[in-house]
């Protein structure tokens, strides 16, 4: 019959095209790419930096920027500030790199007696891990599930996560944002120790006090040799990375400061750079994740002349 003769012809045929076509990656359209909207972005996409809120840490290396999130840990930026403008920090060190981990700075002989005194400041405080909702005015939500949190986003440049049932928020531990070290006691810190992130970290979230986020000089923090003591912790006085000072942006003259940019997370530019990393294009990519991580979102910084 020919019936069942036709059927097994256009059986042979998609088979023949499916043979020809197997193991042939599909090629994309094209999109935009994360760098060609930040090429294309206007002025009013990006904001400096507030000068009371960013600090200067300057090291044989150069120069770490890192903005403080008040909204978040108010007490502890406070602190961190008053800290700074005694001249805490100036001469201590990098004391750990933990590969994955974190890179922490803080008095090399806090342990012993030989600590540096805290003068104006406080050295422990109560503890911020969270802050109710109400004080983040700037959440941009982003609509990809999160296994961390039941809501993620960007407030002003800080990734978040809260929860709507417990009315609380909080900074994130993704790459580069900067946390308060503490002991077994929650309330056991105050800032005298600080580390940035350079490994996963969100299981974190709500555990320590996190209090803003490197700006500019990660590269140069994530390079560092790792500590060969346990947890990272360098185990000889010449391996600690001396601090030259930090210092507060505003009490720096305004030729000596990094003139710095972030882009605004709650812009539609913005939005435009989080789908272009979620559903990439072009020749390379081959599978679009469709999906993005909150730490994985690039949230674009630029330094103008």
């Amino acid at each position: 019959m020919a019936y069942p003769t036709f059927r097994r012809t256009l059986l042979v045929a998609a088979c023949a095209l499916f043979a020809a076509t197997a193991g042939t990656a599909r090629e994309l359209p094209p999109k935009p790419s994360v760098a060609d909207i930040v090429k294309a972005s206007k002025p009013s996409d990006w904001r400096p930096l507030d000068p009371d809120n960013t600090l200067y840490m300057d090291m044989p290396f150069g120069r770490v920027v890192i903005e403080l999130a008040p909204a978040f840990a108010p007490n502890h930026v406070k602190n961190i500030k008053a800290l700074v403008r005694e001249h805490y920090f100036d001469g201590l060190a990098i004391v750990r790199v933990q590969d994955n981990w974190v890179v922490q700075w803080a008095d090399p002989n806090e342990d012993s007696d030989k600590a540096r005194p805290v003068k104006t400041a406080q050295k422990t405080l109560k503890a911020e891990f969270t802050v109710p909702i109400k004080n983040d005015t700037h959440f941009t939500r982003l609509p990809d599930a999160d296994g961390y949190a039941p809501q993620v986003g960007h407030s002003n440049g800080f990734p978040v996560g809260r929860d709507p049932k417990t009315g609380e928020t909080w900074l994130a531990h993704c790459y580069g944002m900067v946390g308060v070290g503490r002991d077994n006691d929650a309330d056991s810190g105050g800032g005298t120790a600080l580390y940035a992130v350079i490994g996963p970290a969100r299981h974190l979230d709500r555990n320590i006090t996190v209090v803003g986020r490197v700006i500019s000089g990660m590269p140069q923090l994530a390079a560092l040799p790792r500590g060969p003591a346990p947890m990272g912790f360098y185990d000889k006085p010449e391996m600690n990375v001396p601090i030259t000072s930090i210092k507060v942006a505003a009490d720096v003259p305004p030729a000596q400061r990094s003139h710095v940019e972030v882009m605004r997370t709650d812009s539609a530019t913005y939005q435009a750079v989080l789908d272009a990393q979620r559903n990439r294009g072009g020749p390379w990519t081959k599978v679009p994740a469709g999906h993005l991580d909150l730490c994985a979102a690039p949230i674009p910084v630029r330094e103008q002349p």
